[in-house]
């Protein structure tokens, strides 16, 4: 069923190609395919609902909606270069043979997934909000009224900005419920987005003793170091957050920007951003794409430092291929 579906994709697009090269019209470009793609690949995303879901859960229907398109994308890309090559005159004959991948461990399919997903990291807010909310639990919410009333209205005020009365009707929120664990998380944040570092290492903290293991919490105690330009605190608290989450790329990502912006060290941010983007892809991440920028900037400064080597053998180390 698959072999004839995808014959059936070749033959239509065949006979798209024969027919722009007969009224000598141009196939859209590679951006414009990718464009359009990524937008149908966003609707898709838009239509997920992550609440109450694994990452890994997630991370698997975000993959499924970018899956869908990845050989349209590639077919359409690659009759479209040789629509150009035809018509510059790099290609004479007109007997063409084009050769699709679509063993998705191929270079090539993988190629057109990557470029798809940075599209969609770029372009579709929906995906990084929907990664966010993944592992959401009804165990994190309060179940008394007046709470759940004042935490509403934090996120009212919240989402127009407004700190000050988020904050207030947080802290109303926990005092009513001690317990709500999303109240702490975000009074934490609203207190960092004032300012006030140690108010919201507090919230974390009191976030923590009701569960342990609050992944929020406790990658948000690193973050907030960072902010207070404390930056071996920030990067023990990250070792924190491994020993309870191990093998969590936040880790390694966040460890990595540490060194990279902060203290400046090429090589252990290289390593640990390396760390990060492996996991990412393993688990399908979109923010794989977030790791490899980094990566990118990285490897500029590495070479104006005349470290490309180097460079390449903490790659290599990251069993990290070089194109």
């Amino acid at each position: 069923m698959i072999k004839k579906q995808l014959t059936i994709l070749i033959t239509i697009f065949i006979c798209s190609f024969a027919f722009a090269q007969k009224e000598k019209d141009k196939l859209p470009s590679s951006e414009k395919i990718l464009k359009e793609i990524s937008e149908k690949a966003c609707k898709c995303i838009d239509s997920i609902n992550g609440y109450n879901k694994a990452k890994d859960a997630v991370n698997k229907e975000i993959s499924a909606c970018i899956d869908k398109d990845v050989l349209v994308y590639s077919m359409t890309k690659t009759f479209a270069k040789t629509s150009d090559d035809i018509e510059s005159g790099k290609i004479k004959d007109k007997k063409i043979d084009v050769t699709i991948n679509s063993n998705p461990q191929s270079d090539e399919y993988k190629q057109a997934y990557y470029e798809i997903e940075t599209a969609l990291m770029d372009n579709c807010t929906s995906i990084k909000e929907l990664v966010s909310a993944a592992e959401t639990s009804h165990d994190l919410v309060s179940k008394d009224p007046v709470a759940l009333d004042f935490y509403n209205k934090a996120i009212e005020a919240s989402g127009k900005e407004d700190w000050k009365e988020a904050i207030k009707n947080y802290e109303q929120a926990v005092k009513k419920d001690p317990k709500f664990i999303y109240a702490w998380d975000n009074l934490g944040i609203c207190y960092r987005r004032t300012g006030e570092y140690d108010k919201a290492l507090e919230a974390y903290r009191n976030s923590l003793k009701i569960d342990p293991k609050g992944k929020m919490p406790l990658q948000n105690i690193g973050l907030t170091y960072v902010y207070k330009k404390e930056y071996q605190k920030a990067i023990n608290a990250y070792l924190d957050f491994d020993k309870v989450h191990p093998n969590d790329a936040e880790v390694y990502y966040g460890i990595g920007q540490i060194y990279y912006d902060h203290l400046k060290d090429n090589e252990k941010a290289l390593d640990y951003m390396s760390k990060a983007y492996n996991i990412y892809t393993e688990q399908k991440s979109p923010y794989r794409t977030d790791a490899e920028t980094i990566i990118g900037y990285i490897y500029k400064k590495m070479k104006d430092e005349g470290k490309t080597d180097k460079f390449k053998e903490i790659l290599q180390n990251n069993k990290i291929r070089l194109e």
